[in-house]
């Protein structure tokens, strides 16, 4: 199957990406970044998240923060939502879209949100059947979809079965995430063999955290098998409180430089991104992950040094 003409990146990095940091970014910090992130064209942003500030601080401003963006038109603005509690936080704040987020290991389910993988479809399906009658988009995430750091690895017809569940209940899109980044591009290409045999293609989304290096490389074996929907965070964000040593996202910079160089649209300029990148990465007192945004500064610093 040939590549996508074209790639729409759910930027995860406000969300997904700060949720874990223990420097607490202010809402301005927040803002500041979303508003270059969408300067720099990206068209599908995470805001924050609707959950408990006792289990998840630092999103306890998500919905000032959704009051505080200058939006713009034609840009998804998401939220994750748990419950009806948190749908109910995201449908005041105006979000575009709500998000709820299951498991395809039952011990990750529990360490998580403190159920199993069915009461935790069970606790989704009000909150997707009232996001939809409200007319906004539901995304369903699957952690775990290549490996636990509890069970190890994790049966495709498990992630199947969940995916299958989410779509059943009105999900608009599955994304499924290698929230321990062990995947190899030969577990991606079986995972979404067995997944796509019930949910379509066109459906399916992939997140993948990038622990051992494999990130891009996962993620061109789905480009290449016709997913078209890929999530990243600006400066490769991100970690997992529950599975310990779990590096970032995949670095949106470095994504946006794969799908450059396989001749992509994704509509991102890769040097306002990496501003984007250099800006919360200083406000978190450290470099950018990303290999391309370092090599760009790298770049620039020997610009810099052969005109002095």
């Amino acid at each position: 199957m040939p590549y996508p003409q074209q790639v729409r990146i759910v930027e995860v990095g406000a969300r997904d990406g700060l949720q874990n940091e223990a420097v607490q970014v202010a809402l301005e910090d927040k803002k500041q970044l979303i508003e270059m992130l969408v300067g720099a064209g990206l068209r599908h942003v995470e805001v924050g998240s609707f959950v408990s500030p006792k289990w998840v601080p630092q999103m306890a401003d998500t919905a000032a923060l959704f009051a505080a963006l200058a939006r713009k038109e034609g840009v998804v603005y998401s939220a994750l939502t748990p419950n009806l509690k948190g749908l109910e936080g995201a449908l005041a704040a105006g979000a575009d879209e709500v998000a709820v987020f299951g498991a395809a290991s039952e011990t990750f389910s529990q360490a998580n949100i403190n159920c199993s993988i069915d009461e935790s479809l069970a606790r989704f399906a009000p909150v997707a059947s009232q996001a939809k009658a409200k007319g906004l988009r539901v995304r369903g995430y699957v952690s775990c979809v290549l490996g636990c750091p509890y069970e190890g690895d994790i049966d495709p017809a498990q992630v199947t079965r969940v995916a299958k569940a989410l779509l059943a209940m009105g999900c608009d899109e599955i994304s499924l995430g290698d929230t321990i980044g062990v995947g190899t591009p030969v577990k991606t290409q079986q995972l979404i063999d067995a997944v796509a045999q019930q949910v379509p293609l066109s459906k399916l989304a992939v997140h993948f955290h990038d622990t051992y290096g494999m990130a891009i490389a996962n993620i061109h074996q789905a480009l290449a098998m016709g997913v078209s929907v890929v999530d990243s965070a600006v400066a490769g964000l991100g970690g997992c409180p529950y599975a310990k040593g779990a590096s970032g996202n995949v670095a949106t910079e470095d994504l946006v430089y794969l799908l450059n160089g396989l001749g992509i649209a994704h509509g991102v300029d890769l040097a306002r991104l990496c501003e984007a990148g250099r800006f919360i990465s200083d406000k978190l007192g450290r470099p950018p992950v990303s290999k391309v945004a370092q090599a760009m500064m790298g770049r620039e610093k020997a610009c810099l040094m052969t005109h002095l």
